[in-house]
């Protein structure tokens, strides 16, 4: 198993955070087919071989990924694209 964790800085309003983690789960769930579903402020996601969580603080974004050993290969591609994600949507680190 291969495990991710990347956090983003941001400065948004608490309704502008989960606005912003909706646009990167609905990202992740087209591109890996994903189903997602928000306890909170914590947005779980999972699929086989995947599962995680995207958590919401006043200034950070917290995402963490747990990759079954099919998907591992792909760790680094994959956290590449979920980084990029969340810079784009949370903006740059404050």
């Amino acid at each position: 198993m291969a495990d991710i964790s990347i956090v983003q800085e941001h400065a948004l309003s608490p309704k502008k955070a989960r606005a912003a983690a909706q646009v990167v789960a609905d990202k992740m769930a087209e591109e890996y087919d994903l189903t997602c579903a928000w306890d909170g402020d914590v947005l779980r996601f999972e699929r086989s071989g995947v599962e995680g969580s995207l958590t919401l603080g006043k200034q950070q974004a917290h995402m963490q990924i747990k990759l079954g050993f099919m998907f591992s290969v792909f760790s680094a591609k994959i956290e590449g694209k979920v980084t990029e994600n969340m810079r784009k949507v949370f903006g740059e680190k404050v």
